[in-house]
């Protein structure tokens, strides 16, 4: 068995943590001067008009975006993956929608941003692409679990 059948309060655990991992995609998209569907829209201060893209920010900051992002996409597929029956508790915070919603917003701005940067940084190109690539299949083969478990298996049992 795994922890969470040995200790079932961790499912309550998990539905605390939850919010924290959809902050973690927030902030990514406020990091690149982007918006969600269903984020809350946070007041902007006049000061903060200049608004960076991922086409405009600077490069290291792009890459530590992009490198933040593979290692969330892929800790998230890979806990899924282990334990399917954490997804009843991502879709209480519509998990679903929030990722294909993130996925929609983000994904094509910052593999625009990559391949506009190609120039600038021929020998990390290479690497930051990959990254983003494997992000966005972590992010599908994610949604797949989610998928799968919330929808398609109540159907088959």
């Amino acid at each position: 068995g795994n922890i969470f059948t040995q200790q079932p309060s961790y499912f309550s655990d998990l539905d605390e943590t939850l919010p924290t991992v959809l902050q973690v995609f927030n902030n990514i998209l406020h990091k690149c001067g982007l918006q969600c569907e269903g984020a809350s829209a946070e007041p902007q201060k006049l000061e903060e008009k200049v608004t960076v893209t991922p086409g405009n920010m600077p490069l290291q900051e792009l890459k530590d975006i992009v490198l933040y992002l593979c290692d969330t996409c892929t800790t998230l597929w890979a806990f899924l993956d282990v334990f399917p029956l954490a997804c009843q508790t991502f879709q209480k915070h519509d998990f679903c929608y929030r990722l294909a919603s993130f996925y929609d917003v983000a994904i094509p701005e910052l593999e625009a941003a990559i391949k506009k940067r190609h120039s600038e940084d021929k020998s990390g190109f290479a690497d930051l692409w990959r990254r983003i690539s494997h992000s966005r299949k972590k992010m599908i083969e994610a949604f797949h679990i989610l998928i799968n478990q919330v929808c398609l298996q109540p159907i088959l049992e």
